[in-house]
């Protein structure tokens, strides 16, 4: 990695002060993020929703199994951001093979069921290694940071699960007087119910998930940052040229 081309001024930071850039990161170039996340998850939630015939808890089950995979292109997106390079629906479909249909067992089982996914997604995507060496990788890079990563992972659950319930309590504010949403909701009879949960989850997913992996991805370059003087490396470079 070419240091001096970081468009991002590398210095000591906390890992909240990472994730609070990487939040910012995700503002700045959201042009880029959100149009080659939204090309990926729309049709993963058209799919899904399809779904909602056999059993109504299926689509938000399979869209909860899916996320470390969206994931992977909102990171796509972010890695160029973070060179100053913006990122269009054609670099995602030149890259589709190495963004989107490498390591699936990986995207699929461990990195899903893992609670600091945003912060070694990088090690696993960007970095390239395989086998021993990546196992070593994500180690070091996760040593002394797993409890924050974790934190990060639990506090944007919850941000997460707040913005559901109040999408859903639409559904009581707008209701017709005299008509109790709560009877379908634990009933199950209406076939709104469902989709209504489908939908609100999906559009949860859609606005928190890329500051989600933004978070876990500056997080990552801090520690990288930490771990190989990336701060003085820079400064050095920036002094004298090159």
């Amino acid at each position: 990695m070419l240091v001096d081309t970081l468009a991002l001024r590398l210095r000591p930071r906390t890992n909240l002060e990472a994730c609070d850039l990487g939040v910012r990161l995700c503002q700045l170039a959201a042009g880029s993020v959100f149009p080659c996340y939204l090309a990926v998850l729309i049709p993963t939630a058209a799919l899904a929703l399809a779904t909602i015939e056999i059993a109504p808890w299926i689509p938000i089950v399979a869209l909860w199994c899916a996320k470390p995979w969206l994931d992977r292109t909102v990171l796509f997106a972010l890695s160029r951001a973070a060179f100053s390079q913006p990122t269009a629906l054609k670099d995602l479909w030149r890259e589709q093979r190495r963004v989107l249909w490498s390591q699936p067992l990986l995207t699929w089982g461990r990195q899903r069921l893992s609670p600091l996914r945003s912060f070694t997604q990088p090690v696993y995507q960007l970095e390239g290694q395989r086998g021993p060496a990546r196992r070593k990788r994500v180690r070091t890079i996760r040593m002394r940071h797993a409890h924050v990563a974790t934190g990060v992972t639990f506090l944007f659950f919850l941000t997460e699960q707040i913005f559901l319930f109040a999408l859903l309590s639409l559904a009581f504010w707008f209701a017709p007087r005299g008509y109790a949403p709560l009877t379908d909701l634990f009933s199950g009879e209406a076939a709104w119910v469902g989709l209504a949960l489908a939908g609100a989850y999906t559009a949860c997913i859609a606005l928190l998930e890329p500051f989600y992996v933004a978070a876990g991805f500056l997080m990552y370059l801090s520690r990288r940052a930490e771990l190989e003087a990336w701060d003085i490396e820079q400064e050095f470079r920036r002094a004298f040229g090159k």
